[in-house]
């Protein structure tokens, strides 16, 4: 395996923020995705000196297995499900529903954390998400449709590290897609940084 790592995730940051200047990207706009891509987000937002914006979504668990992804939900009405991991993994359609109204209700008291500090306006505007890492990219796709509902003009998706399958998603949703280190081997998120502490909402605040 190609192996990197990061220290935190200021440091992915900082070295995510130093592979888009390298690049050339030209953005107007940055955007976190809540709860550690805002933390990674705001390094990529000061170096590149661009606003900081929060782009709010909620991973949608199977109901069995809740740490395993089956969709996600995003504002602006956004939802995702991977129907062909719900049909190797069949439950009871209420089962799943009782799961898409419990994520919806914290996605809805996410967007009312976050509500004071959503003052950019998206249309029109080169966007740039920023994730701490992908992992199956439901989340992160879930973003992108989000920024198009808002009308972004081009929306790029950056992260320090994806599951080689994530990138393959998300090239067919986002305009582009960078990382530091795409993994066919990729496991989990964590195991790419020396210190993952879980995030709290006040450290993923932008200010």
């Amino acid at each position: 395996m190609d192996w990197m790592s990061f220290a935190s995730r200021q440091d992915a940051g900082h070295q995510l923020a130093l592979r888009l200047r390298e690049l050339g990207l030209e953005v107007d706009l940055v955007a976190g995705l809540p709860r550690g891509g805002v933390v990674v987000a705001a390094e990529v937002a000061d170096l590149l000196q661009r606003p900081l914006e929060v782009v709010v979504v909620r991973k949608i668990g199977h109901p069995w297995r809740r740490e395993f992804a089956v969709g996600a939900l995003a504002e602006a009405g956004v939802l995702i499900l991977d129907r062909e991991v719900i049909a190797a993994f069949p439950l009871a359609e209420h089962e799943l529903d009782a799961v898409i109204a419990e994520e919806t209700r914290r996605l809805c008291e996410y967007c009312l954390k976050f509500q004071p500090i959503q003052r950019a306006n998206f249309a029109h505007r080169r966007v740039l998400l920023v994730d701490d890492g992908l992992a199956t990219g439901a989340t992160a796709e879930a973003a992108v449709q989000a920024a198009r509902k808002k009308q972004a003009r081009h929306i790029t998706l950056a992260a320090p590290v994806a599951s080689a399958s994530a990138w393959e998603r998300l090239v067919r949703s986002a305009d582009r897609v960078i990382t530091c280190l795409t993994d066919p081997n990729f496991e989990a998120v964590g195991q790419y940084y020396k210190q993952f502490a879980e995030t709290t909402d006040v450290k993923t605040r932008p200010l």
